[in-house]
């Protein structure tokens, strides 16, 4: 990994399951939980940001977040064909899509991959199926797992050749850092980074043990802080 400013892909990490992608003219955001208790920027410095789109991988409210307020704004946000549906009646640009879809923009391309998980929104309409995000920008392919399980079809998603895996390892209402770990024998990152822990009770995964699971099998694992930026670039 490069520290260097020249990094073609820099990815941000926001707490939770939040990341802000940004190359050097575009700037994706990812599942935008701002209103979050880890979450290190407010909502009104991060709606100033200029963004090309906004990813959200399932509907419910630690990953919906604050999509409306962008989408309200005209940031498109990407997302199953639901959660599209439900952005537009809420008066936000929106473009719906399914899994094994790829939306594309100039920034760069997202394709919906599966997750093992539920989706629903906070005031309880069905969100569809919940995804993961391939997200190939600034010449990287990065995938953002959302909340799920292991899954062996994650060998498939392997094969585009991953720059950076982003798992949940917190537990209890995904898989924990064990779980996680065993994902990287599929996925093969060049690096990982652990999310969805510590941020709620129940979430009690340690980052670090994923990181220890994860680097005894050779992957190069990253944990951030909220607020930390990791270059990626090779």
């Amino acid at each position: 990994m490069s520290t260097s400013t020249q990094a073609a892909l820099q990815l941000r990490f926001l707490g939770h399951s939040a990341f802000l992608l940004q190359t050097a003219q575009h700037r994706v955001l990812i599942d935008p939980f701002l209103e979050g208790p880890t979450c290190p920027v407010t909502l009104e410095e991060a709606l100033e940001w200029p963004l090309d789109a906004v990813l959200i991988s399932h509907a419910h409210g630690d990953h919906w977040g604050n999509a409306l307020d962008f989408g309200r704004k005209g940031v498109p946000i990407i997302a199953a064909f639901e959660i599209g549906e439900y952005a537009q009646a809420h008066g936000a640009a929106a473009i719906p899509a399914g899994i094994g879809g790829t939306v594309r923009g100039e920034w760069g391309s997202v394709t919906l991959t599966p997750a093992f998980h539920s989706s629903s929104f906070p005031d309880g309409t069905y969100g569809g199926m919940p995804c993961g995000l391939v997200v190939e920008m600034g010449g990287m392919t990065v995938y953002h797992a959302g909340d799920t399980c292991a899954f062996s079809d994650m060998a498939l998603i392997g094969e585009r050749g991953l720059d950076a895996a982003l798992l949940p390892v917190g537990g209890y209402f995904t898989m924990g850092p064990a779980e996680a770990a065993r994902c990287l024998e599929w996925l093969n990152p060049r690096v990982a980074v652990p999310m969805h822990h510590g941020t709620f009770p129940p979430l009690t995964g340690d980052p670090q043990e994923f990181a220890r699971l994860g680097r005894a099998k050779g992957v190069d694992v990253q944990v951030l802080a909220p607020g930390a930026v990791l270059d990626l670039a090779r």
